[in-house]
């Protein structure tokens, strides 16, 4: 039997929910991860008294904060200017941490590509407890206000090199605490990413950052509870505590409400750090054997055993946003971008999806 095949014990995962700071030249971000490094310092030390640390999952925008969105940045300039290696000096300074604590660290930053060289990804990565980079998985659904390029952006040359199944959008990666996979912020208000990710065999679903006011509405809440209610599965979210989105600013804004939370595979709290502002993070027990015995036994709620697989390919068949958009172009900057938006909008009142409303049909 493999070491991977053996029972895993119980131990202690920690979403750690920092107070960022917006990283306006790459050597900021070294500022960002000496105070993530302080605060899994301090989480370490309480929470191995439970049981032994052996996860600790870093929100979106805690290395570079979101400098590209809020101020619009040209992509090529970002790409020069702040965009990081994966691996590279800031995994390097991630991995120490790991390999001190024995831990694995989930964390995410914007990132070059080496096969789109002008270009970055919004990108989640795994380090071992070794200090390794073991897993990348490269986002596949932004939000308008969002220039990372992701693969159905770039869609001929990613399926050329990855090809179009599972591992292509989807990755998992096994280890010896849990299978291991991504979505990142916007992806989790999507069924899909979370559900391929569970088809590609996750047990454990790192979903981070999500700003206000989509955390006080509780629409943060309910996206996480649901897709590890869906699919069986452990739902990880960090989420920054506050940010201070210029170089000079002294004051940290809420912008992103805290709600720092783990999740079990029946979809209830393990964790739940309800306020933002200050620093924290949210600390709770993963039992990998108990998730795995009730998908083994379970007659109901692991979902997962009885799709009807061909029946939802139907929904899908649908052409409905344009591909390699950014093949042969830079992702575009805000105004272009809420026009492609719109765009779409129209496209789905034009196929009779959506119902125009009553201000539009006037026209």
């Amino acid at each position: 039997m493999s070491e991977r095949a053996k029972m895993i014990e119980q131990y202690m995962a920690l979403a750690i929910q920092p107070v960022m700071r917006g990283a306006h030249k790459r050597a900021d971000i070294a500022r960002n991860i000496e105070h993530i490094s302080e605060l899994c310092y301090a989480a370490i030390w309480l929470s191995n008294i439970d049981l032994p640390v052996r996860l600790i999952a870093i929100p979106e925008g805690a290395l570079q904060g979101f400098t590209d969105e809020i101020f619009d940045w040209d992509h090529e300039y970002y790409v020069d200017h702040m965009a990081i290696d994966i691996p590279g000096e800031e995994t390097q300074a991630l991995g120490k941490l790991a390999k001190e604590f024995k831990t694995y660290i989930i964390a995410q930053a914007k990132a070059r590509h080496p096969e789109f060289p002008k270009r970055f990804f919004n990108t989640a990565f795994v380090i071992d407890p070794e200090g390794e980079v073991i897993h990348t998985h490269y986002k596949v659904q932004v939000f308008a206000r969002e220039h990372s390029t992701v693969p159905h952006d770039v869609w001929d040359k990613w399926t050329e090199l990855y090809g179009t199944g599972l591992d292509a959008f989807y990755p998992v990666v096994d280890t010896d605490i849990g299978r291991i996979g991504c979505v990142i912020c916007m992806e989790g208000s999507y069924p899909e990413t979370a559900r391929g990710l569970a088809m590609n065999g996750a047990e454990i679903i790192y979903r981070p950052s999500y700003p206000e006011p989509y955390v006080a509405n509780e629409m943060w809440e309910i996206q996480n509870r649901a897709r590890a209610l869906d699919n069986t599965a452990y739902v990880i979210a960090p989420n920054p505590a506050a940010y201070l989105p210029m170089e000079d600013s002294k004051f940290p804004i809420d912008t992103f409400g805290g709600n720092t939370m783990i999740v079990d595979y029946q979809g209830r709290f393990v964790s739940n750090h309800e306020s933002g502002g200050t620093a924290s993070y949210a600390g709770g027990i993963i039992d990998i054997e108990a998730l795995r015995q009730y998908r083994a036994r379970s007659l109901w709620g692991n979902w997962l055993k009885d799709l009807r697989t061909e029946q939802f390919r139907v929904i899908y068949e649908q052409v409905l946003y344009e591909q390699n958009r950014c093949l042969n172009r830079m992702p575009l900057k805000h105004a272009e971008n809420d026009e492609v938006v719109r765009a779409a909008i129209r496209r789905m009142h034009d196929l009779d999806i959506w119902v125009k409303p009553a201000y539009m049909r006037e026209e």
